[in-house]
């Protein structure tokens, strides 16, 4: 928003769907708010509202809702890290109790399946009952007392009441009983639906908490400190202590502490965790340098650019915790079936009671078959299928150097069915390189050891790709004297005792030269969209000794990345504003599907918008300002890493590196998350259609209802967490 206010909140307490769907609706009530999001699976709650909304209002809100808000920071979010542990301590520590008092009433229903009657005594099964119903399932009556009082369910308030009614079933029939006579109790109904209830709730935890490592691991990249180099000296300083433009010493091993510009030594950099890249990065004096990359062999020295919040590692963990705590499209259809699905399972459990006294059923058959409905059914499922799925799948692409901001782009992705390019800086390096030189003795090392000669010292695009190739060679540059500019021509120098000149077609006609031998290779070059540098020799005798031709290389992965879609029938399309001959030579090239040239910046999103109209599914892939209104026109928008700010702004995803690879990477990975949301929301639906009715007509008790609502929750995060086995196809 570019104006108004925005608030993140962690909530605790939160248990189902129905708690998160409770919370995002209280927080939309308080005035001032103008969008609100609730995010179960991370427990964090984006508020958007105008400027007088205050902080305290919205906290305020969740507590009378009976839940727990804090203001989300940096500092909480390194708190799993840390001191996470202790709660899940305190889990595991309630479960092993209700475990072992659980046991013992557990045991005699096991031993029936052998022909055993190891029953308890009446007393020592209240004993053991109680402490595991009110002591260590006390949360259940809490959350689902808040709950109530709010008008609204949740699971909670579903397993209270279900074990609640097997406990108070248990007494009566204790109480009832004839003197002497062992009557049918069911504590061993309640305690063990609370136990395994709380085993479901700790494994449930565990893989919450491995769906946050993307985060954590990239949380853990930060070095807390730093050697600054100060007066000749190194200083170890606190990194919140450093200014922009410190110099500060990073050794071989050692993590850089910020982003920054190398000032002096050679090493290279290992940046897999935060672009993806596998292979080490070589980093010269003038190189930038990530924050969180690890240093190889070398020491350098580094000049801070970006600090805190404004380094690339911190933006990279913003748009991963953005994209995790957003919702996709279809989260918000499980939201509305959430809202009405407690209310639901009551009035089921409330029929189910009437239903069996009517068929003339025992008051206690009616009432267990009721409390097993209850407490099979299972909000939970539903609220994480989707939130669990994006969390660990936005993650594990992050690890991959794709960072998805926008969910419903990745959403949308999996269906795209047509992929359109820009040429330059997408396709192709966008720095000109030498692709072709003829030479008029064909003495190629020599035309290029003149042509490097003259060069030297010029800043010219052309220039510095003709010295590249020349360091390519490993080539030594003779002197160049008198060496003299001429604009818009090119420039002349004496070399050995020759006045030699390399320019355009403009230079050799002003000097009155034919391209000789050279001029049909210089005809096809041309209509291959290159540029072209002609090598004269002006004294002692005027001739035309070489010519060059100058093009933007295709990227390494560009072929690959095009057969890649193409194997999976997605059609591919390059519309750029170059002209004809160059576009025409990358298309051919790598095989794309249609090309469109000489496109002006501004139409390129009306010809994505009519490819859309057409009935495709759109990716633009594109890394230039002129990109940025085609990649927000498009279904989905690519962005290369590599490219500008604007560009990443208007775009879904953005890949860390300019591979084109990460294109196809980047379809698959969504198509892998959706296909999981799909398969966790359908066995979260088709549980509770199976589960629901099964305990209605009686073929299940209380104790194998809760066993099953356990298994669940877990199972829908247990297949989430698969995606963490996703890479990229080689």
């Amino acid at each position: 928003m570019s104006s108004g206010s925005h608030y993140t909140l962690v909530v605790t307490g939160m248990t189902c769907a129905s708690c998160s769907g409770r919370v995002e609706r209280v927080l939309r009530k308080v005035p001032g708010v103008l969008s609100a999001s609730v995010n179960l699976a991370n427990e964090r709650a984006h508020v958007e509202g105008l400027d007088s909304l205050s902080l305290s209002s919205l906290i305020e809100a969740v507590d009378k809702a009976g839940y727990q808000a804090q203001p989300y920071s940096e500092a909480s979010e390194q708190r799993p890290l840390q001191t996470e542990a202790q709660p899940l301590k305190r889990e595991r520590l309630h479960l092993l109790l209700a475990l072992l008092l659980a046991a013992p009433l557990a045991l005699p229903m096991l031993g029936a399946l052998f022909g055993q009657h190891w029953m308890l005594p009446a007393w020592l099964q209240w004993a053991l009952a109680t402490p595991v119903q009110f002591l260590l399932g006390a949360r259940f009556y809490v959350a689902g007392y808040k709950a109530a009082r709010a008008l609204s369910g949740n699971m909670d308030l579903l397993v209270a009441l279900g074990t609640s009614a097997s406990y108070g079933l248990s007494l009566y029939q204790w109480w009832a009983a004839p003197a002497g006579q062992m009557p049918h109790l069911y504590f061993e109904a309640s305690a063990v639906v609370i136990a395994l209830v709380l085993l479901g709730k700790y494994l449930e935890s565990r893989a919450k908490r491995q769906t946050r490592s993307a985060i954590q691991a990239l949380e853990a990249l930060r070095p807390e400190q730093a050697s600054r180099w100060r007066e000749g000296r190194e200083e170890q300083v606190a990194i919140s202590a450093l200014h922009q433009d410190d110099l500060v010493v990073v050794r071989p091993g050692e993590r850089f502490p910020v982003d920054g510009q190398v000032v002096e030594g050679n090493s290279q950099a290992d940046e897999a965790l935060i672009s993806g890249e596998s292979l080490p990065v070589p980093k010269q004096p003038g190189d930038k340098v990530i924050g969180g990359a690890i240093n190889g062999e070398g020491r350098l020295l580094v000049r801070t650019t970006a600090l805190g919040a404004e380094s690339l590692l911190a933006r990279v963990i913003r748009l991963v915790e953005d994209a995790q705590a957003a919702k996709a499209p279809i989260q918000k259809w499980v939201d509305k079936v959430s809202q009405v699905f407690v209310p639901l399972v009551l009035l089921i459990a409330l029929i189910t009671l009437v239903g069996w006294r009517l068929q003339g059923a025992a008051l206690e058959v009616a009432l267990i078959n009721a409390i097993a409905v209850l407490v099979i059914a299972c909000p939970c499922a539903l609220g994480l299928a989707t939130p669990a799925a994006i969390m660990v799948g936005t993650g594990v692409a992050a690890r991959h150097g794709i960072l998805i901001k926008d969910i419903e782009a990745l959403e949308v992705a999996h269906a795209v069915t047509l992929v359109v390019f820009d040429k330059t800086g997408t396709l192709t390096s966008g720095h000109p390189q030498v692709l072709h030189m003829e030479a008029l003795d064909n003495d190629i090392r020599h035309l290029l050891q003149q042509a490097g000669a003259l060069q030297q010292h010029s800043e010219h695009p052309l220039a510095k790709a003709v010295l590249r190739r020349c360091a390519e060679q490993q080539l030594t540059l003779p002197s160049a004297n008198n060496t003299q500019s001429l604009p818009g021509l090119g420039i002349q120098g004496e070399i050995d005792g020759q006045l030699l000149a390399l320019g355009n077609a403009r230079l050799m006609e002003d000097y009155a030269l034919q391209p000789g031998p050279f001029a049909k290779q210089a005809i096809a070059w041309e209509q291959e969209g290159h540029s072209l540098a002609w090598l004269l020799e002006i004294q002692p005798q005027p001739r035309v000794l070489g010519l060059m031709a100058f093009g933007d290389s295709l990227k390494e992965g560009a072929a690959q990345s095009i057969a890649a879609l193409q194997a999976r029938h997605i059609r591919t399309h390059l519309i750029t504003g170059d002209n004809a001959g160059s576009a025409q030579r990358v298309a051919q090239a790598l095989g794309i599907d249609q090309l469109e040239a000489k496109v002006l910046p501004a139409d390129k999103a009306a010809r994505v918008m009519a490819l859309k109209q057409q009935g495709a599914v759109v990716a633009m892939v594109g890394d230039g300002i002129n990109d940025a209104p085609a990649l927000a026109a498009a279904d989905v928008g690519i962005a290369m890493g590599t490219g500008t700010d604007v560009a990443m702004q208007a775009a879904g995803i953005t890949l860390m590196r300019g591979d084109p690879r990460l294109v196809p990477a980047a379809l698959s990975i969504s198509r892998h998350t959706y296909a999981k949301i799909r398969q966790n929301l359908f066995w979260a639906f088709v549980y509770n259609l199976i589960g629901i009715p099964l305990a209605a007509f009686g073929y299940l008790n209380p104790a194998l209802a809760g066993a099953a609502m356990a298994l669940s929750s877990v199972s829908v995060i247990s297949n989430a967490l698969l995606l963490k086995r996703w890479r990229p196809e080689a």
